[in-house]
């Protein structure tokens, strides 16, 4: 019987009441002969293909690994789904969702242990939230003159701490490809593109003594950050009709980034800590309306910023930010030296075709 991330007789008593989110930040392992693995993914859970009695939490241990999808068990006779996340009614009362997401995030950041923490830094409010209450370093990555960086920097300045800058140049980049694609398994440029920043950062923790990084993930598919969401139904990448129903559109897609995301920081030596997806502020999110979601103006992450303000100064509160590939301006300068190595853009698929080129 081993579990990660929860007590044994917690999740035993979450899969007798069907409780997909009983207060933990995730977990997954063996329970009485059962592979079992949370809600949304948050712990990496593998077993062998043909022999489901030999597992990890590492696809590197495993000669042919397949994951165990969020919210099921495995046995010897296959998967079988035991948690859904929950639906509830939406609240209509403004203050009260603040108050509640508020206390939400008031008690999940207060349990975080500091000790060997680091914060990825972007200057936005998820990872503002994250600087503001937990007392550890800052870490930006990017290149000199990208968005995060800028941004990082400002928002430090405002909270009165400083940040750390991880620079990056296309040697860097270049350097961290194959390393990063034997951490995550992926060779894909999107994935290639948002991994390396988080797996650049994690490095330098890493190597600056740090065990744990602390991230803000989680918090765009929960408060609708994204503008595919702030869309709906108008944005031909989300199939929801409003913005609540693609918001839990987008929450299905959590399992698939945290798996890249954590391998990729762990693939760098340290350990990734997600505060912001605790059960607690899930419960809390989920009950949001869609206009709590995103404002009738399309400002999101609405309720997480006023809840925010408890914290925060309103410039950082509500200081719009960019993916991180983007922000970092990873994502550019990887078009950039596919172009340079002869990877043209009228290639099918040319960065990623430049990203399998370095690792052959």
């Amino acid at each position: 019987m081993t579990i990660a991330g929860a007590d044994p007789e917690l999740v035993r008593t979450a899969l007798a009441e069907g409780d997909p989110l009983p207060g933990t930040a995730g977990f997954a392992g063996e329970l009485d002969g059962r592979l079992c693995r949370d809600v949304l993914g948050r712990e990496l859970l593998y077993s062998e293909r043909v022999d489901a009695t030999v597992w990890s939490h590492d696809p590197a241990d495993l000669d042919d690994p397949v994951p165990v999808p969020a919210g099921h068990v495995r046995d010897a006779i296959g998967d079988e789904r035991v948690w859904t996340l929950p639906d509830p009614e939406p609240t209509t009362d403004r203050d009260r969702a603040v108050a509640s997401v508020r206390a939400a995030l008031d008690e999940t950041l207060v349990e975080v242990s500091t000790d060997g923490l680091a914060i990825a830094f972007s200057g936005g409010v998820d990872s503002a939230l994250l600087a503001a209450r937990l007392d550890a370093p800052l870490y930006v990555v990017g290149f000199p003159d990208s968005h995060d960086v800028q941004a990082a920097r400002e928002g430090a300045r405002a909270l009165g701490l400083d940040v750390r800058v991880v620079e990056l140049d296309h040697d860097a980049l270049e350097r961290a490809i194959p390393p990063l694609v034997d951490a995550i398994g992926r060779t894909d440029a999107m994935a290639v593109q948002i991994a390396l920043p988080l797996f650049l950062v994690a490095r330098r923790v890493a190597a600056d003594g740090f065990s744990t990084l602390a991230v803000g993930q989680g918090a765009d598919e929960l408060f609708g950050g994204y503008a595919k969401v702030a869309r709906a139904p108008d944005d031909p990448r989300v199939e929801a009709t409003t913005v609540r129903g693609a918001r839990r559109e987008l929450l299905g897609t959590l399992p698939d980034q945290l798996e890249r995301d954590m391998l990729a920081i762990r693939g760098a030596g340290v350990e990734p800590v997600a505060p912001l997806l605790h059960d607690r502020v899930v419960r809390a999110a989920l009950a949001l309306p869609g206009a709590l979601l995103v404002t009738d103006r399309g400002e999101r992450k609405w309720t997480l910023r006023l809840a925010a303000r408890a914290w925060l100064p309103d410039p950082v509160a509500f200081r719009e930010k960019k993916a991180v590939q983007y922000g970092s301006l990873v994502s550019r300068e990887l078009d950039r030296l596919a172009r340079q190595n002869g990877f043209k853009r009228r290639m099918d698929d040319h960065v990623t075709r430049y990203v399998e080129a370095l690792v052959d």
